[in-house]
């Protein structure tokens, strides 16, 4: 158990950074699979609104280290070339 204050302190920031990261890795994950199904349904118009979107909770992720920067820019080619194979 923690016994100075600094400690203590950290253990908090941590648990809240935590719930954050949770939070927005879920919702980048759960708009991924929205685009990856709309392009299984081969919707190119409704694969580009989900990219859009899909791309703006990865750049969080990676804006707040959530991921690291490199692997948001992996995630976002990888979702691009997926939602071009359409046209």
């Amino acid at each position: 158990m923690a016994n100075t204050v600094s400690s203590k302190k950290r253990i908090r920031q941590n648990e809240k950074r935590n719930l954050n990261n949770k939070g927005r890795k879920s919702a980048a994950k759960t708009q991924m699979k929205k685009v990856l199904d709309a392009v299984e349904e081969k919707d190119p118009a409704k694969a580009k609104t989900e990219l859009s979107k899909a791309f703006k909770l990865i750049d969080k992720c990676g804006k707040h280290n959530t991921w690291h920067p490199k692997k948001a820019g992996h995630l976002k080619s990888s979702l691009a070339k997926k939602v071009k194979s359409l046209d």
